[in-house]
């Protein structure tokens, strides 16, 4: 029998979303939906390890007094929203220290006054896209379990669970995206079961329906693209035309044929079913009454907080300080958000991304905003930046960076402490990682500002801009 632990006491919530407890000096991790700071709980513990232990709680004693009351019917088993049941308040509090952590304990850095986070505005429905999976056996939760509800074959439209792939749990209403995306997938998955469509068998690698995209702008634009495992032309015709009629609110909608072995489609390609391919977004600009606009298409990276993406940008334009005479380099660049947002206050800006369509987006949304001091180049960072690029475009007076979460290259930071750009922004989705390259970066650089911002409420992801300085 697995060992049962009394009476603990849970200190405090970690990176991951997980919580932290300490029994005879080792650390017990807790899942962070079941637990909260100041919980006092009985856990089993599941995995013993040397240095730590993880655990489930058992019992509640006594409950934290930053808990709040779940509003999702799915909080706890989709995992989307990790800390739903704490205060917004704590959330950020939390998100902060996890940013002075990592840059402390980590980079081993010293850091200016570190700025209050910046909180999203909207908590619920603050997400442009989502993305659902159809499954022909869907996740059982506890409660049906329980019931002893045992269904053979049950569709599922819904999100893979965590660390579960082959697992889809059927979504009622989500919380994330503005709630059109939950009508068009309920409106798609009940067609589906009236005509007796098949869903994907995630195991046999069998089924009609596969995926489902949805994508929209704060401008009332939507994008939706169904993903088919089987060609079956009058079956697509056939549930597009209802899609299409029953929203009209669809601009773009879209289809693609995926008889691969996984789900990307990067590689494969989009027919068009009605509307425009791509969906358009605005975002304010600080050095124009003009709004910016970004097309977005199926395969573009795009924010997926809209409004939390400006703040995002703003904190790291204004880290920049361009006067307007500087040579700009923007690394990871994607679609040219970041490049374009500060283009105007740049003699010129060189964007660097490894994705080639994603490359060409940029170029397209340069064009729709009259920017032509902006050049973009595809291929692999560390092999883009060189010093005959330098040459060529003119060695950066500023560097921003916004790399996925592994973080920089070691030689792409090798090649940037080689160029001595007198600053440097670097923009990061993961703490951790932003560290470790910081303290590469410390030899000739010290950091100037540090500015987190929350762009996933309910989550324990965290957003961070760090601004640096060339020592002198």
């Amino acid at each position: 029998m697995k060992k049962i632990l009394e009476q603990v006491f849970i200190q405090d919530m970690v990176a991951g979303g997980k919580c932290i407890a300490r029994v005879n000096n080792k650390v017990v991790f807790v899942e962070g939906t079941q637990s909260a700071p100041q919980d006092l709980v009985d856990l089993q513990v599941i995995r013993s390890k040397k240095k730590y232990a993880e655990a489930v709680v058992t019992h509640w004693h006594q409950l934290s007094p930053f808990r709040v009351e779940p509003f999702c019917q799915h909080f706890g088993t989709c995992g989307g929203c990790q800390w739903q049941h704490i205060s917004y308040e704590k959330q950020l509090a939390y998100k902060q220290q996890q940013v002075i952590d990592n840059l402390q304990r980590i980079g081993k850095l010293d850091l200016p006054p570190i700025r209050p986070i910046i909180g999203s505005k909207s908590q619920r429905f603050y997400r442009n896209k989502l993305e659902f999976a159809f499954s022909n056996r869907r996740w059982l939760t506890a409660q049906e379990i329980q019931q002893e509800i045992m269904l053979e074959k049950s569709n599922a439209l819904g999100f893979h669970l965590p660390k579960h792939f082959d697992k889809v749990l059927d979504i009622e209403k989500c919380y994330l995206q503005p709630d059109l995306s939950n009508q068009i997938r309920l409106a798609i998955k009940q067609y589906a079961l009236d005509h007796n469509l098949s869903f994907f068998d995630i195991k046999n690698k069998q089924g009609f329906l596969r995926n489902l995209l949805i994508r929209n702008t704060l401008q009332g634009e939507w994008l939706v693209l169904l993903s088919f495992f089987e060609d079956k032309p009058h079956e697509i015709e056939k549930l597009l035309t209802f899609v299409a009629n029953t929203f009209p609110q669809i601009t773009s909608l879209l289809y693609v044929i995926n008889s691969k072995k996984n789900d990307t489609i990067h590689d494969l390609e989009i027919h068009l079913f009605k509307g425009n391919s791509y969906i358009t977004e605005e975002m304010p600009c600080l050095y124009s009454e003009k709004p910016l606009q970004f097309r977005i298409g199926v395969k573009s990276f795009y924010q997926t907080n809209s409004e939390q993406a400006f703040q995002l940008y703003k904190a790291a334009a204004q880290m920049a300080d361009l006067q307007g005479h500087e040579i700009v380099y923007d690394l990871y660049t994607g679609i040219g958000t970041i490049a374009l947002f500060v283009a105007r206050k740049a003699q010129k800006v060189i964007g660097l991304e490894y994705i080639h369509t994603a490359v060409e987006d940029a170029k397209i949304n340069a064009q729709l905003n009259g920017i032509e001091n902006t050049y973009f180049l595809a291929g692999d960072i560390k092999d883009l930046l060189t010093d005959q690029l330098f040459k060529q475009y003119g060695n950066p007076d500023v560097l921003i960076t916004d790399p996925p979460r592994a973080g920089m290259h070691p030689q792409v930071v090798k090649t940037i402490l080689q160029a001595e750009p007198s600053k440097i922004v670097y923009v990061s989705c993961n703490p951790t990682t932003q560290a470790r390259d910081l303290a590469l970066l410390a030899q000739k650089y010290m950091v100037t500002a540090v500015q987190p911002v929350d762009m996933f409420p309910h989550t324990s992801h965290v957003e961070n801009v760090v601004g640096l300085q060339k020592r002198t």
